[in-house]
């Protein structure tokens, strides 16, 4: 048994997790790893990810009641990871895992983006951590696709090996261009970019938690009418920047089904969700499933359940049977990325 020093680290806040792992018994590839301790710490507070792991490995100390000697560590970044450093999006924070080995007395530290994070971490998945929109027909030796919607969009995918395991790719895929399917979302990308001044406009800009608040700020435009009183005072206060996140108002609406805008803005983000998962199926042909990932799919998952998302995945054309025989889940346990990088960690 070794212990393994895992994180998801993000611009709001960073979750460490002390971890024990055996090696895969007769006939698995995965290793069995039970957590020992684990905590969330606010970013911001800190200048640098060493104060909070030294905070963090003191208090597991008490905790956990045994001497505590990690090897190595595994940190799923949210931002770039090129040659195991990172410069994070939104905190000052420069980190190298050669540094952070030598500050923290570790043999090895790997620092991978998030959704690389994520993409291990399905393989650590169970039944019951995920909801199945489509069973498919899952083969094995074939890739894996992921995306998820969350502040941004995450794309990544996974090949299979030899050996039974799996290689993970990070994919900048949510930064290729969006493409309308309908006069409406048209108007939408038309708007988005004369307000933005934008030469085009990425998918990103539409299937993420920002692109709720980009398509309910169109319908507001054209169609005011529609507009409950409640939503246009939430939408005025969102406007003149008070503390207000007008993505998560229109989601709560949308579920409740008493706003007619908020349910239109999110059924035109489902369907533009489903149809970029159906891209990227085309790109990969995922058998080994496509999973949604990202903070939104699971909190919105009645309406993910409704039909709109999948119908947009198969609506393409002649390739739409290959695509109702992949597998399609909706990833319900959030610290994915944190059992990502403990596997990452433990190879």
């Amino acid at each position: 048994m070794s212990m393994l020093l895992a994180g998801d680290i993000g611009g709001t806040k960073t979750i460490l997790c002390l971890v024990s792992s055996q090696s895969p018994q007769s006939g698995e590839n995965l290793p069995q790893q039970t957590t020992l301790y684990e905590k969330s710490y606010p970013s911001q507070k800190y200048d640098d990810l060493v104060p909070i792991v030294q905070q963090f490995l003191q208090e597991a100390k008490q905790e956990v009641k045994a001497e505590i000697n990690i090897q190595k560590g595994c940190f799923g970044i949210a931002g770039p990871v090129v040659n195991n450093t990172s410069e994070l999006t939104n905190l000052s924070w420069s980190l190298t895992g050669d540094r952070l080995a030598k500050e923290l007395s570790l043999e090895r530290v790997n620092l991978i983006n998030d959704f690389a994070a994520i993409g291990y971490g399905i393989l650590g998945l169970k039944k019951e951590d995920l909801h199945t929109l489509q069973d498919g027909e899952s083969k094995t030796n074939t890739p894996i696709g992921v995306l998820g919607a969350g502040t941004g969009l995450g794309e990544c995918f996974l090949t299979p090996l030899d050996d039974g395991n799996y290689s993970v790719f990070s994919s900048e895929g949510s930064h290729a261009d969006f493409a309308p399917r309908n006069q409406l979302e048209f108007e939408l990308l038309t708007y988005i970019k004369d307000k933005n001044n934008l030469p085009r406009v990425s998918i990103e800009r539409v299937v993420s938690g920002m692109g709720i608040s980009a398509i309910y700020q169109f319908l507001h435009h054209k169609y005011p009418e529609k507009e409950s009183e409640e939503l246009k005072q939430i939408y005025q206060a969102w406007e003149s920047e008070q503390n207000i996140d007008l993505a998560a108002e229109v989601s709560k609406k949308a579920l409740e089904g008493k706003d007619t805008l908020c349910q239109q803005a999110m059924e035109i983000f489902i369907s533009a969700y489903g149809a970029e998962a159906g891209n990227l199926a085309l790109k990969l042909l995922p058998y080994g499933g496509l999973y949604i990932a990202g903070g939104i799919a699971a909190k919105i998952l009645p309406l993910m359940q409704k039909g709109t998302f999948m119908e947009a995945f198969k609506a393409k054309g002649r390739m739409s049977s290959l695509l109702s025989k992949m597998p399609v889940h909706i990833i319900l346990n959030p610290k994915v990325g944190l059992i990502g990088a403990a596997l990452r960690a433990a190879k």
